[in-house]
């Protein structure tokens, strides 16, 4: 009979099966009982080599967790669920399940995460930009998978987070076109025509973002020091469902089948008709009867650094009076009609303003004053931070203007115009150009003495006698 074996020390056997086998002690699992893992190769060489690759990873603390591995689909839930959603601001929570569920589950939902390779993730980025994604897309698909694989490593799910080893498409940094100051004037002369002229005065002429502006509120706003608080903003979100079954609760709204080629029911769909419902479908949240967290809703700004105070410029005070008074007789002509939000800038019934409508206001507004078109950052943060450059102020005072975290961040707000390169290069030009001579009138007498040598004088002197 062979001695026992020692605790923690391997075992290496040939079996009956034809095969060696390898037993190697980890440590001990959740329930306290012994994890031994099992590997087998068809030489003694092969089975010694694996063993030490076990017996190496558990002296060095980077064997992963006993237990049978979840798939890529089963970790991401688990991961926005309980870790994600503890860090992560509501609108980018609802962005990554987004993601997760068009993008990251089909492409590679099914694959055991410890068995998920890089020619996978690369083989998914390839058929998303096929499909018309765009490489930004991609990117940020790869940098939710990331940090999901990163956690899986850290917890030692996985021995090793596969999308580093993957190179993500590159991308060309999305170039602003902000207004000029002609163009600018333009927009807020159709926006003087409409209601809504102080939304867009304070989004133009003071580069709030459109949840900012929309979400601001009277006990947030100091007229008479002269300052907005930031400290909300208003954004739409995802409804989850309150139910027990999300499946059979959208189960009237599900639609397996695809539409026909001239659909009509959604021919006034901007993104066209939308994708089948899967087998195990749980969207349809918006129907739930217990539905919760979604809707528009009032958020607190991504950074503390967004929170800071901004100054009013004080001609815009008489206009926020005005505004103002305004809101106060709307909300008497309402009666018991209005609701009370406490929002600068409300619809008739005194609800926020919706962020769709505001944005096709928007797109209106540069229609009527003939300006092409462009994206509504374009026309509030780009421009008030270019503006403000070309009035002269620095870049860090630009920074607190805008309330960015990051100086490099403002110059990527800021976009030098043409006509400022051309007059700061004739000024350069002037500064380098040799100054033409001064035009004479003839020969001019001089009265400064050449210094000459006694020798060079004395030769002058024998030539001329």
């Amino acid at each position: 009979m062979s001695p026992r074996k020692p605790n923690m020390e391997s075992s290496i056997y040939f079996g009956s099966d034809g095969w060696w086998h390898g037993r190697v002690t980890m440590g001990v699992k959740n329930d306290g009982s012994p994890d031994r893992r099992h590997r087998r190769a068809k030489t003694e060489p092969e089975i010694k080599s694996k063993v030490k690759e076990l017996e190496r990873q558990r002296d060095e603390g980077r064997a992963t967790k006993a237990g049978r591995k979840p798939t890529v689909a089963k970790w991401m839930a688990t991961y926005l669920t309980d870790i994600a959603s503890l860090k992560l601001k509501p609108r980018s929570l609802d962005d990554y399940w987004s993601k997760t569920r068009n993008d990251i589950i089909p492409g590679v939902g099914k694959h055991r995460i410890d068995k998920l390779q890089p020619e996978h993730l690369e083989r998914m980025y390839r058929a998303m930009l096929e499909e018309g994604h765009a490489p930004s897309h991609v990117v940020k698909v790869h940098r939710i998978l990331s940090r999901a694989l990163k956690i899986a490593h850290r917890r030692r799910i996985v021995s090793e987070n596969v999308a580093t080893l993957v190179d993500p498409p590159s991308i060309d940094e999305t170039e602003a076109n902000p207004f000029t100051k002609e163009e600018a004037k333009a927009f807020l002369e159709a926006a003087a025509k409409r209601p809504t002229f102080m939304r867009w005065i304070v989004g133009v002429g003071m580069g709030f973002r459109q949840g900012e502006t929309l979400g601001l509120r009277w006990p947030y706003v100091d007229l008479e020091a002269e300052l907005f608080h930031p400290k909300w903003q208003l954004q739409r979100l995802t409804w989850r469902h309150g139910c027990d079954d999300p499946h059979a609760c959208g189960a009237r709204l599900h639609r397996f089948e695809p539409c026909p080629p001239n659909c009509t029911t959604h021919r006034n769909y901007k993104r066209g008709c939308p994708k089948p419902c899967t087998t195990t479908c749980v969207k349809h949240a918006s129907a739930c009867p217990e539905r919760k967290g979604g809707g528009l809703v009032f958020t607190r700004p991504k950074t503390k650094k967004s929170q800071n105070p901004v100054p009013i410029p004080p001609v815009f005070v008489p206009f926020l009076n005005d505004h103002k008074a305004q809101q106060d007789e709307m909300r008497r002509a309402a009666g018991e009609l209005w609701e009370e939000y406490d929002v600068v800038f409300s619809r008739p019934d005194g609800r926020p303003l919706d962020p769709r409508a505001d944005y096709e206001e928007f797109k209106e507004l540069l229609a009527e004053a003939g300006i092409d078109d462009r994206r509504l950052y374009d026309g509030s943060r780009h421009t008030a931070g270019t503006i403000l450059n070309e009035l002269g102020v620095d870049m860090p005072t630009i920074m607190e203007i805008l309330r960015h975290t990051q100086i490099s961040q403002t110059r990527r707000y800021v976009k030098g115009r043409s006509h400022l390169s051309r007059d700061a290069m004739r000024r350069m030009g002037e500064f380098f150009a040799p100054k033409d001579p001064a035009p004479t009138d003839g020969p001019t007498e001089t009265r400064t003495e050449t210094v000459d040598s006694k020798s060079a004088r004395a030769r002058r002197r024998r030539r001329i006698r």
